[in-house]
């Protein structure tokens, strides 16, 4: 069963192989639900947008799909991968770019990348143009500890644009950005889409329309119809 969603643009999407595919995840803290029965399926390829208040549990399930947490109830694949059974299969495809952006601060931003390479099977060649597209094309020798969190975001989306994984998960991708780097967001966005990857974006902000295929909306650690969304 597919959660409630709103189709900003685009015609339906049928017949397309499922990246992510939920069937009533629960995430429990303390015992306490930060989301709660969610089912929701996303078509490969498909862009979507999470929204929702602080708390409406957008952060949780991302989380959850890029196995960074496990479901405390609940399952699903991702990429067609089991979301319990394969993580490593799922990690190894997917990108996460949150506040948290993993980095070894006493690595340089290339040394970083380097790694990110060594990982993944990546070419080091794409490094610096990576580098360039997110404009930190003169500080690749720069030690990462050294910079602000605006930097750092941007050299995750440095990593994210080297890798091209399957699944792109943006958490909050504007936040602590400048105006220019929004515009490097929306690039990455508009390059997922055209080389087929599927993204999932959690923001308050709401990314250009023509970027996004259907918005979500969370509510209380739920999904819900866009009737009972909160103004």
């Amino acid at each position: 069963m597919l959660g409630h969603v709103v189709r900003t643009s685009g015609p339906a999407v049928t017949g397309h192989p499922v990246a992510v595919r939920l069937s009533r995840v629960t995430r429990l803290f303390d015992g306490l639900a930060a989301i709660s029965q969610v089912s929701l399926g996303i078509p490969a390829g498909e862009t979507v947008w999470l929204r929702g208040w602080n708390g409406s549990g957008k952060t949780t399930l991302l989380r959850v799909v890029a196995t960074a947490i496990s479901p405390t109830y609940g399952g699903g694949s991702v990429l067609g991968f089991d979301l319990q059974k394969q993580r490593s299969a799922i990690r190894a495809r997917t990108e996460l770019l949150s506040h948290e952006t993993r980095f070894y601060g006493e690595l340089t931003a290339a040394e970083n990348l380097r790694f990110t390479c060594s990982l993944y099977n990546v070419d080091r060649r794409r490094v610096d143009g990576s580098l360039d597209r997110v404009g930190l094309g003169g500080l690749g020798a720069v030690r990462v500890g050294s910079f602000s969190q605006g930097m750092r975001q941007r050299l995750a989306l440095a990593r994210c644009l080297m890798r091209a994984p399957a699944l792109v998960l943006l958490d909050e991708p504007y936040a602590a950005l400048d105006s220019d780097a929004h515009g490097i967001v929306d690039d990455l966005i508009a390059a997922a889409r055209t080389g087929g990857q599927t993204v999932m974006i959690a923001s308050h902000e709401a990314p250009p329309p023509h970027l996004i295929d259907r918005d979500v909306v969370m509510d209380g650690g739920r999904i819900v119809p866009p009737a009972m969304a909160p103004s």
